[in-house]
């Protein structure tokens, strides 16, 4: 166990909400700084708005902070502004350099900034770089310290209708974490920024044991919220089109969300209600019995109509810790994650004819589900793990600590 002196940083996460049941990447992350012995305090800007938690949620110890979303009158924001002035007496003129910013948001970050000095908190992380960043970087500012955060994929990609100030983000950030080499691509290009690392997720090692695909295995399996980027769409017509060529796939999809009803309406259409079954959502043990089951793991995402898209689903990460074969398309981060004919088959989004001919070819073939398992296994092993990921990030926190030190308190 390694001791809690060795980190220079008390960090707070800065989160929009927090636990989300699809962002299991941030609760494994916190999970493992905890085992490492960090000291963590968890902030939440948003109301959580689901019911339904993934287990591992109860296992975080660190304190967890909601932040209030609004002002309850206008006048509450200079009372704040006071409470700064009384903290962190070099506040306010940055405060004003801030008319830019959103009231609310200035709010929340007052709040946080105050509750950094009064615990002590010496960095913040925030993860995504919309709101999360927003209140993060102006409560830096406010108290005096770093932060830094991680650059997932809608963040990056999306066609906001408000600009989100990326450019500031990064400009004043003491560090940028983001999960593929091609987002690290995509952000040096479009704002030169130099002070981003790649640090892929990593996923928890010791609860996804690895097994050989099993050879009368014919189950095709999708997890993922049923949103347009996951491309379910374009998975019916793949099956569709299986079924048109004399094969008898069943595909079950493990997930909730707005396309539902569209994909319901779809599958009535195609008549494939014996081929494709809709489970809703499930706890996280039993996805892992159901894709340790399934022959195939199908990620067919797709980049969405207002440039939504996915980073690097956990699904595939899960799928090929476990060895079950996956099918995924070429976007954002993926390839680097499903090799083509290496550790998975990776086709052209949007199309799906070849993601049909991958499906059938991957299912048919068992001499490819073995190689592909076994070198997909290593690569998690490799490049994936969390406790290795979330060593990288706490070696961006104390970086930040260290070149922080000279400068302190000053704006």
């Amino acid at each position: 166990m390694t001791h809690h002196h060795r980190f220079q940083s008390k960090v707070a996460y800065v989160c929009k909400r927090y636990p989300r049941f699809s962002e299991t990447f941030i609760v494994n992350e916190i999970l493992a700084h905890e085992a490492a012995g960090l000291a963590l305090e968890i902030f939440a800007l948003r109301t959580v708005e689901e019911t339904h938690f993934q287990d591992q949620i109860s296992k975080v110890r660190s304190p967890v902070t909601h932040i209030p979303t609004k002002l309850k009158q206008p006048q509450d924001l200079w009372k704040l502004i006071r409470q700064a002035e009384v903290q962190f007496p070099d506040s306010t003129p940055m405060l004003l350099a801030m008319e830019h910013a959103d009231a609310h948001d200035v709010a929340q970050a007052i709040v946080l900034a105050l509750a950094c000095g009064e615990r002590g908190i010496t960095h913040l992380h925030a993860h995504f770089g919309t709101c999360a960043t927003t209140v993060a970087r102006i409560a830096g500012a406010i108290a005096g310290i770093p932060y830094s955060f991680t650059a997932h994929a809608k963040d990056i990609y999306h066609d906001y209708a408000s600009p989100t100030r990326m450019d500031l983000k990064l400009r004043d950030a003491a560090a940028v974490v983001t999960v593929s080499d091609y987002n690290l691509g995509h952000l040096r290009a479009a704002y030169g920024a130099t002070n981003v690392r790649r640090i892929y997720n990593g996923i928890d090692l010791g609860r996804f044991a690895y097994a050989p695909p099993k050879p009368g295995a014919t189950e095709l399996l999708a997890v993922g919220r049923l949103v347009e980027k996951k491309g379910f769409h374009i998975l019916l017509e793949a099956i569709s089109l299986m079924r048109q060529q004399g094969e008898t796939p069943h595909c079950t999809i493990i997930g909730a969300g707005e396309e539902e009803e569209n994909l319901r309406a779809q599958i009535a259409a195609s008549h494939l209600s014996d081929a494709v079954t809709l489970s809703g959502p499930m706890p996280q043990r039993d996805v892992i019995i159901a894709m340790q089951k399934a022959a195939v793991i199908a990620c067919p995402c797709i980049v969405g109509r207002d440039g939504n898209r996915d980073g690097l689903p956990t699904v595939l990460l899960e799928a090929m810790a476990l060895g079950t074969p996956c099918v995924a398309t070429a976007v954002t981060g993926i390839p680097e994650l499903v090799r083509d004919g290496d550790t998975g088959l990776c086709v052209a989004e949007g199309d799906p004819t070849a993601l049909a001919a991958a499906l059938s070819r991957m299912i048919n073939d068992h001499m490819l589900r073995t190689r592909v398992s076994r070198k997909a296994r290593a690569l998690i092993e490799k490049e994936f793990d969390i406790l290795r990921s979330a060593a990288a990030l706490r070696q961006v926190f104390d970086e930040a600590a260290v070149a922080q030190e000279p400068i302190k308190g000053v704006v």
